[in-house]
């Protein structure tokens, strides 16, 4: 069975090479502290800024857990990732996000989020819960990358 891919787009207030960078470069500046696999609200988001580099958090005593990889990089426009947070690698989705300059100093994000059908039984659930995860993702980002 295959699920619907989700789909988000929404303008944000700055040129499309700030939202990348912001998007990228500055994760934990907007990421909840709230949603890490650890709990600990003290653990530092960290995208590694190339093809097949990690996303993964650190917690304040070392411990590293990756929540998924780079798989393109092409700034300031495209960037998509494999997404596992808190699974196993082999059930990653897959994530892609297009940055695009709108002429006027803003940007278009569009977010496709897919591969729901590698979580099995779990896939609908799990594509739920990620629907309004992004939701709660956008005020945030925004909120850093339009200063």
């Amino acid at each position: 069975m295959s699920l619907a891919p989700l789909e988000l787009s929404f303008e944000i207030a700055c040129p499309a090479a700030h939202a990348f960078e912001v998007w990228t470069r500055r994760l934990g500046a907007w990421w909840p502290t709230d949603h890490t696999t650890s709990g600990d609200p003290d653990a530092v988001v960290t995208l590694e800024p190339r093809l097949g580099g990690r996303i993964f958090e650190r917690t304040p005593d070392g411990r590293e857990t990756e929540w998924g990889r780079i798989t393109a990089w092409d700034p300031p426009t495209h960037l998509g990732y494999q997404w596992h947070i808190g699974r196993d690698a082999s059930q990653a989705t897959d994530v892609e996000l297009r940055f695009a300059d709108q002429g006027d100093g803003t940007t278009r994000l569009q977010i496709v989020h897919r591969g729901w059908e590698r979580l099995g039984a779990e896939g609908e659930l799990f594509r739920g819960a990620n629907s309004a995860g992004w939701n709660g993702l956008i005020d945030p980002y925004r909120r850093a990358a339009e200063v």
